[in-house]
């Protein structure tokens, strides 16, 4: 991993040297003939040790934590303290993580290398991973006083627009990018003016990132037009941007987004999955409908201690002018989140069925 980041280094002296390089080729007909491209070389070796650290980094044999720390670290350039005040975990925690990945990575004999085949899938899809995992916590932060953390978006943005560029054929690589690229274009409107939460049918439309939207729309169109099946991140992207092409909320065609998250299940099916189906089944087809697929995951074992449940839940039974149990269920949301402005947010809601309901 030194030397990779040293080869960084190098690549910039290279470049300062590089005018003086072309004479010398010029003076030297016979290598001219061979039409020798030095900025491609360059250019080359320089994306192979940087994909090589990419994929280093990101290794399976780390664990998810480590992978995160590790690519933040060595990738994305931040500080030890940094990341820690990211993730709101203490600073030697983040440093333990890091001791152990490098130790992890060395005891298991992994090279820095560029694997191929089977390996190279394998293992790309653990790095598209770690780079969402970093969007998600700094869209949706899980902890903290903050309902959003754009630097951390902003530094999975980095690391997936330079994926994109390392392996421009890789379709699911374009989709990541799209995904986080129209959902970062929301960042600006999804905080108030107190930094209370502002939910996505809520939001001001006019304060979403326009030229994010450009970007998205442009990656989204690049995955597609790779060919084969979508992805599971280009489907999500093909989500967001359903909403990022509704001028407003009544607009939204939330028939293609329940197709949309069928085709998401069969690729990769999981209880939130799910649970994110049913939200998109309730705005198609009525609250009753998504409250029947909700009803479904109570007894997941996975969603017990998770506060989206609920909270979903409860927006359903209000629809339903169910307002007391609803009340109840973002009670309980509200005790779920570690988030401070989203306990906020919940409680308040609460507070509002709790107004609903007759007195006496």
């Amino acid at each position: 991993m030194a030397s990779a980041k040293h080869r960084a280094i190098d690549l910039i002296r290279r470049r300062q040297t590089l005018e003086r390089k072309h004479q010398e080729i010029a003076r030297d007909a016979e290598r001219a003939e061979e039409g020798t491209d030095l900025d491609a070389t360059i250019d080359d070796e320089m994306g192979d040790d940087l994909l090589g650290l990419i994929f280093m980094a990101c290794h399976p044999v780390l664990s998810k934590d480590a992978r995160v720390a590790l690519t933040l670290r060595v990738l994305g350039g931040l500080t030890t303290e940094e990341i820690a005040r990211g993730f709101l975990v203490p600073v030697s925690r983040i440093a333990q993580r890091i001791v152990r990945a490098k130790r992890t990575l060395t005891e298991a004999h992994v090279r820095l290398e560029v694997p191929a085949g089977a390996e190279r899938a394998a293992r790309l899809a653990s790095v598209l991973e770690v780079i969402y995992l970093i969007f998600n916590e700094g869209y949706a932060a899980t902890a903290g006083e903050d309902w959003v953390r754009p630097a951390l978006c902003e530094d999975a943005l980095r690391l997936g627009r330079i994926l994109a560029e390392l392996v421009p054929t890789e379709a699911e690589v374009h989709g990541l990018v799209a995904l986080m690229e129209l959902q970062a274009s929301r960042l600006g409107a999804r905080v108030g003016p107190s930094g209370e939460p502002v939910l996505l049918l809520d939001q001001d439309r006019a304060r979403w990132d326009r030229l994010l939207i450009r970007r998205g729309l442009a990656a989204l169109e690049r995955a597609e037009s790779l060919g084969g099946a979508m992805g599971s991140y280009t489907l999500q992207a093909a989500i967001a941007a359903c909403h990022a092409r509704a001028a407003i909320a009544a607009e939204t065609d939330w028939p293609r987004i329940v197709a949309l998250y069928d085709a998401v299940a069969q690729l990769a099916a999981s209880p939130v999955v799910e649970l994110n189906r049913a939200v998109a089944v309730g705005m198609a087809f009525g609250p009753a409908a998504g409250l029947e697929l909700v009803d479904a995951l109570s007894d997941e074992p996975s969603l017990k201690a998770y506060h989206l449940l609920p909270a979903v839940r409860g927006d359903l039974l209000r629809k339903l002018g169910r307002s007391e149990e609803a009340r109840a269920e973002f009670e309980r949301a509200a005790s779920l989140t570690a988030n401070v402005r989203e306990r906020e947010l919940l409680q308040r809601r609460a507070a509002e069925c709790a107004a609903e309901q007759p007195s006496g």
